[in-house]
């Protein structure tokens, strides 16, 4: 599907329509998130695009940017990712999730499921439903929200908590761009009970790293959220410069020609 683009005459988006049974769906509150956050006035290359969304009889329909790649699931699945393609995607994603944090959103489910990539070496944060907006009259939340294996301690123990709950989860996707799944993936409910201990995850052959790259890692995990990083600190961290972040389109666009043989 082709949607005309209002950045210039003949100009074409790729897009992706997906359709949703309001009477099926439990949450109609998630959907309403999905949609005010993707919708956001000023656009940022790092976030998905809404296009339009409609109502038509008991359906809705959503109008997105189409990301050829799939999500980065399927990048870290299939193939070993070294530190400077890691630190490539990592800057993508803290620069998406800057964006929100700045403007006072809190995303809540950060997981390699929900980054889409495309072969053209863009990725962009998705999939918002979970998303809450914090200000001054709301500034911290206590619902719990997310997945078990990338959630935040605070999250788990049912503490209010804030944007940092995002950088937790941000860095138990960085492992899984190591380990290609993130600690106790098969055990979900351990996942939650080390967490509610205040336990930090950790890396099955942390010597294989770098420093810096372990020292990066390491100031998501931070207990205290107040203590850990944030976007903005961790795009400003070493790692993310040591490494020689390499452009996206060098090694995602051979890893989709192998993936798609």
């Amino acid at each position: 599907m082709k949607i005309i683009n209002g950045d210039g005459v003949g100009s074409t988006l790729t897009a992706w329509m997906e359709r949703i049974r309001l009477n099926a769906h439990p949450r109609q509150d998630l959907l309403l998130n999905e949609i005010l956050v993707a919708r956001a006035p000023k656009y940022h290359p790092n976030i998905v695009q809404h296009l339009e969304s409609y109502i038509w009889g008991d359906c809705l329909w959503i109008v997105m940017e189409w990301m050829d790649g799939g999500n980065l699931t399927d990048l870290v699945t299939n193939r070993y990712m070294f530190e400077n393609e890691i630190a490539a995607v990592c800057r993508e994603v803290l620069q998406g999730l800057s964006y929100l944090h700045g403007n006072g959103i809190v995303h809540r489910d950060i997981k390699s499921d929900n980054i889409l990539i495309s072969s053209q070496g863009k990725i962009k944060l998705s999939d918002f439903g979970f998303c809450a907006r914090l200000g001054k009259s709301r500034p911290q939340r206590h619902t719990m929200a997310g997945t078990p294996c990338w959630m935040a301690p605070e999250v788990a123990s049912g503490e209010p908590y804030g944007i940092a709950v995002d950088i937790w989860s941000f860095g138990i996707t960085v492992i899984e761009m190591v380990e290609s799944k993130p600690p106790y993936f098969s055990q979900p409910g351990r996942a939650t009970m080390m967490l509610k201990l205040k336990q930090r995850p950790s890396l099955q052959n942390p010597e294989r790293l770098s420093k810096t790259f372990r020292h990066f890692i390491s100031c998501c995990f931070e207990l205290e959220p107040r203590r850990r990083a944030t976007a903005d600190s961790l795009l400003k961290h070493p790692f993310l410069e040591s490494t020689g972040a390499m452009p996206l389109s060098t090694f995602l666009q051979p890893a989709f020609s192998i993936k798609n043989q």
